[in-house]
């Protein structure tokens, strides 16, 4: 077997093996194939796709060649979740009580931030106390007294994907659909859950940016979930603005603890509120209306509360955050406000953008190497179909000395449309489509 003959295959739009493909990769990682051979058969998937078998094979190759974490040891149901990626997404930190009041176990590894995007285990760290990184006595520990536990990825899951991502992320590969599911679906798998819900986010302030290309990833990652007999849901979500009012560490976990009291934004309460419901169903013991209303009632009656608080105590935090973020949360006391220099309405906004001018704040990694600053972030005031008027206030900004304040002010520029007419057709529904396994939507 040859990586000439394999490159061509692909090259020519024939189905790889699952023999050429596990040649292909494990002569990557093992260092016996180089890197600029791996980079044309990535560019001949680019152009030509993979078909679903192969979507399958890389993936299942990819996952094999790292760790599988056996959640066996966890009673009860565990479901994962995976977010694509978005500006002011905070959503793990709020669905996990949530989720855990109905008597599902969340057990999670999730990352730290890159990018104009954010990272759970960056924002949870900003809760005094709080570790992330846990033994595997501790991690089951936890998982099984309180029903959640998120801690840091480890170094060896899925070590191929890693070191193919950064292939493709230096030969222009990265936004093939195919291999962004597989790269997605061979972390997911490697963890043992009982399901998996998909939160793929989609517009300007995601990584898919029109709708059509987020439901074909979903449908490649449901297919491929099916194939291991993982009940999985995908959820296609707005990312046409920023998600609920606040970007940056500190911020969003003040939201995400207003959110669990029944008191925050109501797009991020509502999507919060739509994934826990999906995720409790995928448990098989409870429907998906039934964990609506019960959510709805634990919320009021302050029990998702009491779970957050149960939970952030047993991995080392400051539980009194909960009941008064303010107090225990540090967040930058120096603020600056970004004003509207004209009246009208906000028929547009560039979303990255405003997850970039939080970055240069000081709230986010442009490498990963970077120290970010939990303190700074932004608060957003007006969001897309409000109406402005001239020196309004359209998002605070927390700084700290280090804050590059006038490139964040420039991208905020940059990111706001104005217009004189009030907008139509904007879509601010949160939720633009459920995908299931049976292609149903």
């Amino acid at each position: 077997m040859r990586a000439y003959d394999i490159i061509k295959n692909k090259r020519d739009a024939k189905e790889n093996t699952k023999e050429e493909i596990e040649f292909m990769i494990n002569g990557y990682l093992e260092n016996r194939i180089p890197d600029y051979q791996v980079s044309s058969w990535l560019m001949a998937i680019f152009f030509n796709h993979l078909t679903e078998e192969e979507s399958y094979n890389i993936t299942d190759v990819m996952l094999k060649s790292g760790d599988i974490i056996d959640l066996s040891k966890i009673t009860g149901k565990k479901i994962d979740k995976h977010s694509t990626g978005g500006v002011g997404d905070k959503t793990t930190i709020a669905i996990a009580p949530m989720v855990a009041s109905l008597g599902v176990k969340i057990a999670k590894l999730s990352g730290r931030s890159l990018g104009h995007t954010g990272g759970t285990i960056d924002k949870l760290e900003s809760i005094p106390g709080f570790k992330t990184s846990l033994t595997t006595e501790e991690f089951f520990e936890i998982a099984n007294n309180v029903g959640i536990v998120v801690a840091g990825q480890t170094g060896n899951i899925a070590p191929a994907d890693k070191k193919l991502y950064s292939l493709r992320d230096s030969t222009a590969t990265v936004e093939e659909l195919s291999l962004i599911a597989s790269s997605i679906m061979s972390k997911k798998l490697a963890i043992t859950s009982d399901g998996i819900l998909l939160d793929i986010k989609v517009g300007s302030g995601a990584f898919m940016k029109n709708i059509e290309d987020a439901k074909e990833l979903g449908r490649i990652m449901l297919k491929i979930a099916k194939r291991y007999d993982k009940n999985t849901v995908a959820l296609i979500t707005n990312m046409d603005q920023p998600l609920g009012d606040n970007v940056g560490n500190a911020l969003e976990v003040m939201e995400a603890i207003d959110t669990v009291k029944g008191k925050g934004p109501k797009d991020f309460s509502e999507l919060c509120l739509e994934i826990s419901s999906y995720m409790a169903s995928l448990s098989g013991i409870i429907t998906y209306e039934e964990a609506k209303k019960k959510l709805i009632e634990n919320i009021e009656r302050g029990i998702v509360k009491e779970k957050m608080k149960e939970w952030i105590k047993a991995q080392g935090g400051k539980e009194e955050v909960v009941d008064d973020p303010i107090k225990y949360l540090n967040i930058a006391p120096k603020t600056l406000e970004f004003k509207a220099k004209e009246q009208g309405y906000i028929t547009f906004i560039d979303t990255e953008k405003i997850g970039l001018a939080s970055m240069v704040l000081g709230a986010g990694r442009q490498k990963k190497e970077d120290v970010i600053d939990k303190t700074v972030g932004l608060t957003i005031n007006k969001k897309l179909g409000d109406k402005v008027e001239e020196g309004e206030t359209i998002a605070k900004m927390f700084v700290s000395d280090k804050s590059d304040v006038d490139a964040s002010l420039k991208l905020l520029n940059e990111a706001y449309t104005i217009s004189k007419e009030r907008p139509k057709n904007i879509n601010k529904n949160v939720i633009l489509d459920v995908l299931f396994s049976d292609e149903k939507s």
